[in-house]
């Protein structure tokens, strides 16, 4: 069944109203807009719900004369996303009510989270790269404002730049992916098409994934793509090396972190490689190899899996604690999505849905604890129970989620990922068996940090802990939906799958994808798989003694330089600081030949690589022979143009006045108008000896006011601007030669010369033809009229300028 476009464009358009109206709203409102905001999200979240078990493409209408529709697509993967952005905001927009008492900006606040909570949806909805680049960017500008709310800490504005440098470059990288994937479609399709899914006449590139990827194979572009889409999704999902940024986003507010840092932004970058995932791998349930794909985001994914569990376990801080699961837990997803066997796409499909049930609970679990007791440092928190004991049940639950213990829901989802790894691993044996090794390590540690953080609410109470609050209902209330939930999927998985993760499966899955399902009540029978998980809670509950030792010895390893990224990031920003700080002595000299120079070798630079990387190859120009000895009888009135062009260039080099330059200079402009006489272009010829005769008189005016004389030559400037005006008139050289060249296919002369007459037919109105005599007034004033009136304001522009200047050349003022 199609989906409904009115109501797909009602839930990507909701947000970014609601985000619209809010200032006015909270002036009425004041805090109260929390709950307005939250009802801007249940309308979302009822629309979703609406659309449920449908599958399909909504293309309208946008510009009709250009082609541009607006396209949205919803199958299992876009409902789940969209399922946890507008779900998920009802409860962080109702516990920010409690949360964000007295706290400033909450109007930019509530307004920045729908705009983010808008694009997180137009991610999931975009069926085609640019729109799906569109809302990507838009989720790191809106996560930059939310990271950096509280503007006056130092650490909040670092946290915020450096998650929108690491962001936002992984996206432009992503960027390339998507323009070289549409070029390639060109030869795998026929057409250069940006549409992830068809419509009408437009192809797809999913539906058409055997082609596109057999296209980038033998173009040797299988490997870059991949690694390029990777990049973008690494960064935005903090995957290793890019993990540094979302420990310092946590100094957002709770409730920012709880939103886009584990259940939505970050879920971005997982989301993109399950959408790419039916492209690069595969169809078959043999299949157990993806070239280029499992090799890249398997060792991603399962790197951040483990590296990021281990940096959690040498955290002090509760959110920092969090935020380094949340990497962790994106790393089993993506190594999910890796696996080219079916159990891989089960398992990041199911654990989307986990993760954020138990993870956005914690983070709120997270939020009431700092809120209450008043610090995040976990070495001063414990024995919490007796002061929290709702809180205690709801971080009990989400916790064994977390840790993977069964019958928590998280356990079935890494289950799924041990299934994978050991099929894949004993499939193609040897190192192979690597990979499930190092999925059971991770994991090991990912039972450490999970039973620490549940420590917070057993043991002894610290003597230094002050008098701990309970929390208010607005927050309790959403970490307790979140906490029901974990339990609801735990009880019924399998419900839960054929609700929500199997058509999400189903949407990452290559060809046509089979149900599948987890085996409840859980089985007492012996697999490797299960032999895996038990391994995992047997040695991390042997591990848990010595957790004291682990986080020193793995807190000392940070300290040892050149080993964290944070250093190369530090020192590389610290780097472009020093080297901007050399550019006003060098480039802004208040100078205009040294802005000049940088600018115009900028270009060259961008020109010439531009020909290098295409490949460009420098045509001979046909009309040569015209000046050859044997073709000097034809082309005697070109070559005497050409010459004298030539001595008069030359002359501007020698003359020694000002007046003398522009002379010389002269000749080369009158030369051309000859050119076009003798190119049968009289109209060219009229206007550029028009042009020509007024900028001479008109640099002979501006002269009389300068000295007559250049002055002497410093070798030191002559020698850089000779090497500029080199490479200036290169670059241009090239350009001519290159772009007059080519041989369109279709010849626009003609296309004028039919359209620009009166028809003999025709009505008395006329749409498709210029209706004049003059070819050259038609294409000024009919096929060029925006250009051409552009042309006049700014010309009109310039003259009211001048006579401003005219009347006020009396009048003493400095303008």
């Amino acid at each position: 069944m199609q989906p409904e476009p009115a109501v797909l464009l009602a839930v990507l358009a909701l947000p970014f109203v609601g985000a619209a109206v809010t200032p006015l709203v909270y002036r009425v409102l004041g805090e109260r807009t929390a709950y307005f905001a939250a009802a801007v999200a249940t309308a979302c979240l009822a629309l979703v719900l609406s659309q449920h078990g449908t599958h399909g493409t909504v293309s309208v209408e946008w510009i009709p004369q250009l082609g541009v529709n607006l396209v949205l697509y919803l199958d299992g993967l876009a409902f789940l996303v969209a399922l946890l952005a507008s779900g998920v905001g009802i409860l962080v927009f109702t516990y920010s009510g409690g949360y964000m008492h007295g706290e400033p900006g909450q109007a930019k606040y509530y307004t920045t989270l729908l705009v983010f909570m808008g694009a997180m949806l137009g991610v999931a909805l975009a069926a085609d790269l640019v729109a799906l680049f569109v809302f990507w960017e838009l989720t790191s500008v809106s996560s930059f404002v939310l990271i950096g709310h509280y503007q006056r800490e130092t650490s909040s504005l670092y946290a915020s730049r450096k998650s929108m440098l690491i962001t936002v470059s992984g996206g432009l990288f992503m960027l390339v992916g998507f323009l070289v994937l549409a070029s390639a479609s060109t030869d795998a399709l026929g057409t250069s098409t940006f549409a992830l899914f068809g419509y009408g006449d437009v192809p797809g590139l999913v539906e058409n994934a055997d082609a596109v990827r057999s296209t980038l194979t033998e173009q040797g572009l299988l490997l870059p793509v991949v690694a390029l889409v990777g990049l973008g999704a690494a960064t935005k999902s903090a995957q290793v090396p890019f993990h540094i940024w979302l420990p310092n986003a946590m100094e957002a507010p709770t409730p920012v972190s709880a939103f886009l840092h584990s259940a939505t932004m970050v879920k971005a970058g997982v989301y993109l490689v399950g959408r790419f995932r039916p492209l690069f791998v595969p169809g078959g349930e043999d299949v157990y190899f993806a070239e280029a794909w499992l090799p890249v985001f398997v060792v991603l994914g399962l790197l951040t899996m483990t590296v990021a569990a281990m940096l959690a376990v040498s955290a002090t801080d509760i959110k920092e604690l969090l935020a380094y699961s949340t990497a962790s837990h994106l790393g089993l997803i993506v190594a999910g999505f890796g696996f080219a066997v079916s159990y891989g796409g089960e398992a990041g499909a199911f654990h989307i849905l986990n993760h954020a049930s138990f993870k956005a609970a914690l983070f709120l679990v997270a939020g009431i604890v700092a809120h209450e007791a008043g610090t995040r440092n976990i070495a001063e928190l414990s024995g919490l129970r007796d002061d929290l004991p709702i809180t205690t049940i709801i971080a009990t639950v989400a916790c064994l989620s977390m840790a993977g213990i069964p019958p928590f829901n998280g356990f079935f989802s890494k289950e799924l990922l041990f299934e994978a790894a050991w099929e894949t691993g004993a499939h193609f044996g040897g190192l192979w068996f690597l990979v499930p090794a190092i999925a059971v390590f991770g994991s090991i540690f990912t039972f450490l940090y999970s039973i620490r953080f549940l420590s917070l609410f057993y043991g002894d109470r610290p003597e230094g802990l002050g008098e701990v609050h309970s929390p208010p209902l607005a927050m309790l209330a959403p970490a307790a939906v979140l906490g029901l939930a974990v339990v609801a999927i735990s009880l019924r998985p399998n419900l839960a799958i054929e609700l929500v993760a199997g058509d999400a499966y189903a949407a990452v899955a290559p060809g046509e994808a089979h149900s599948f399902t987890v085996p409840w009540p859980i089985p007492l029978e012996p697999s490797p798989y299960a032999l895996m998980s038990l391994a995992t809670i047997l040695f991390g509950a042997a591990a848990y003694p010595f957790y004291d030792r682990l986080h020193g010895a793995i807190a000392r390893a940070r300290t040892v330089p050149y080993t964290s990224p944070n250093a190369y990031y530090d020192g590389g920003l610290a780097a472009l600081e020093r080297t901007s700080a050399l550019v006003p002595g060098y480039v802004q000299t208040r100078m205009f030949r040294t802005y000049a120079a940088s600018t115009m070798l900028a270009v060259c630079a961008l020109a010439l690589g531009g020909y290098l990387v295409a490949g460009v190859t420098v045509p001979v120009p046909e009309g040569l022979s015209s000046l050859t000895v044997l073709g000097l009888v034809g082309g005697v009135p070109l070559a005497v143009v050409l010459l004298v062009a030539l001595f008069g260039a030359a002359a501007v080099g020698i003359a020694d006045s000002h007046v003398a330059g522009v002379l010389t200079l002269s000749i080369l402009g009158f030369m051309v108008a000859i050119f076009y006489v003798l190119a049968s272009a009289p109209d060219l010829a009229l206007t550029q000896l028009v042009i020509e005769t007024l900028v001479l008189l008109i640099f002979l005016l501006v002269l009389d006011k300068l000295p007559a004389w250049y002055g002497s030559l410093d070798v030191r400037e002559a020698v850089p601007d000779a090497v500029v005006a080199g490479v200036v008139g290169v670059t241009v050289t090239l350009t001519v030669l290159v772009t007059t060249s080519a041989q369109p296919s279709q010849n626009i002369a003609s296309f004028f010369v039919e359209r620009a007459p009166v028809p003999e037919e025709h009505g008395p109105v006329l749409v498709d033809s210029g209706g004049g005599g003059n070819i050259v007034n038609v294409i000024l004033v009919d096929f060029r009229a925006f250009d051409t009136l552009g042309e006049i304001t700014v010309v009109a522009m310039a003259a009211l300028a001048v006579l401003t200047l005219v009347g006020m050349r009396n009048r003493g003022e400095d303008v």
